[in-house]
């Protein structure tokens, strides 16, 4: 007697392409893992630079929410805040390994964060448009929905057919002006870049300050300072007080000279350069994270707080008009 056996074909087809999505998965976890691992040695390990290329500027339209509410300060003055927000990922390897719900409560978290702290306004980096490598929705509308601001600009530095990301403003007041800037190509790393918009100093009508939320190349000491170069070209003309924040990929207190010179070459200050006991990257123990203004401006108040909500930690400052 011969038996027959029948195998559903659905189920056969449902079996092998769910083996083929694991593999896929699997290959690109493995790849993206150790990107970020290269990314970790590269900072301690500067390589030479290459030839200037011309950057790309693009303007941006405010994005402006319906829900969050200006909060009303006392005096006058103005809350700023940087953070590396590292795609949603806090401290796992990479972000391609975290679910849609993971990436979500993970930026839960850093809003949570925004409303104990209630800045004006929030630089962030590595900050994700739509992709497909962190849950294929929009980090900064979300952060800044649930961070309760009504402002907010992205500026797209990677632009890939599934993932996009960049740096970006959260803020209570309106964004005016807001530019991006996409610095020039330097690979093998990924670009980066940084945006760019104006707001009114809070009780002062006549006085506007413009804000930047940078980020420079981890890899190379030589890209970071041609960036800078390039920054400087973009506000060199602008002619306002600045408070220039983000992840600058390097130290005051070290040979490399970048934070220097883009101090020299726009005029701004940074609290307490030579501070030992500020640093902003955990791994390394080194002050990556900086919050920098022009002379109009003074600190009222800077410190770094312990909330784990990347790889990096935040900087947050009190910023007053100098007497």
């Amino acid at each position: 007697m011969i038996k027959y056996y029948y195998r559903e074909p659905w189920r056969f087809s449902s079996e092998r392409s769910k083996h083929r999505i694991k593999a896929v998965r699997a290959l690109a976890a493995t790849f993206f893992t150790g990107i970020a691992i290269i990314e970790k040695i590269y900072l301690l390990s500067p390589r030479p630079s290459l030839a200037r290329l011309a950057p790309e500027v693009s303007e941006l339209i405010p994005q402006q929410g319906c829900n969050g509410t200006q909060a009303k300060k006392a005096v006058s003055s103005l809350g700023v805040m940087t953070l590396n927000t590292a795609h949603g990922r806090k401290s796992n390897p990479h972000q391609i390994l975290l679910s849609r719900p993971e990436i979500r409560a993970n930026l839960d978290d850093i809003a949570r964060i925004f409303r104990r702290e209630r800045p004006d306004i929030v630089a962030l980096q590595e900050t994700d448009g739509p992709s497909a490598w962190s849950g294929m929705f929009d980090h900064v509308e979300y952060l800044a929905e649930k961070g309760e601001y009504p402002y907010s600009i992205r500026g797209e530095h990677v632009k890939r057919k599934k993932n996009v990301y960049g740096t970006a403003i959260l803020s209570t007041l309106p964004l005016t002006m807001p530019v991006s800037i996409k610095f020039s190509p330097a690979p093998p790393t990924f670009s980066k870049g940084a945006v760019i918009s104006t707001v009114q100093f809070p009780g002062n009508s006549g006085v506007d300050i413009d804000i930047v939320s940078v980020h420079l190349d981890f890899a190379r000491k030589s890209v970071r300072q041609r960036q800078a170069e390039e920054l400087f070209d973009r506000l060199k003309e602008r002619n306002r007080p600045l408070i220039l924040m983000g992840d600058f990929n390097c130290e005051w207190v070290s040979k490399e000279q970048t934070l220097k010179s883009l101090s020299r070459m726009l005029n701004v200050k940074a609290y307490h350069p030579y501070a030992i006991n500020l640093a902003t990257y955990p791994a390394s123990g080194r002050r990556l994270d900086w919050i920098l203004i022009s002379p109009e401006l003074e600190f009222l108040s800077y410190r770094i707080f312990n909330d784990k909500m990347s790889d990096h930690l935040g900087v947050i400052s009190e910023i007053g008009l100098a007497k």
